[in-house]
């Protein structure tokens, strides 16, 4: 390993139980929470990509899974689907994860499919209402 790499590893080891202890400690849906509303949703009214994210998380780390999935589903669809591109991308390449990595692994995927998001939260119509932050 080389040495910027078990630096980013102690930064996780010290950022994710620091996140979980915000999250379960501070409620982002609670008046005076230290966590920033959505900056882009605050100017414009639509909901972002991210929008709905910190509450999920929140959600998650108190162990309410069908909530954290309402505020933000395609973040809770690739929460797991993350740790497996990293470790991908530094090698790890196990016949059966292959498949998956061609197809999410690929910059194509993403921009199609996150602009679809963006766009299909936002629409005032069912089923589209139920991507929207809840």
């Amino acid at each position: 390993m080389r040495p910027w790499h078990i630096a980013a590893l102690a930064g996780a080891a010290i950022a994710v139980p620091a996140g979980v202890w915000l999250l379960r400690t501070y409620d982002p849906n609670a008046a005076g929470s230290p966590f920033p509303p959505c900056m882009f949703q605050a100017f414009t009214g639509y909901f972002c990509i991210g929008c709905g994210l910190t509450r999920a998380l929140h959600a998650l780390v108190h162990g309410d899974i069908a909530g954290a999935f309402s505020m933000n589903p395609l973040a809770m669809l690739m929460l797991p689907v993350m740790p497996l591109l990293v470790a991908a991308a530094y090698g790890w390449q196990p016949r059966w994860l292959q498949p998956l990595m061609r197809v999410v692994g690929e910059p194509k995927f993403w921009l199609v499919v996150l602009p679809a998001y963006w766009i299909a939260r936002n629409l005032p119509w069912f089923p589209f209402t139920l991507l929207a932050p809840g």
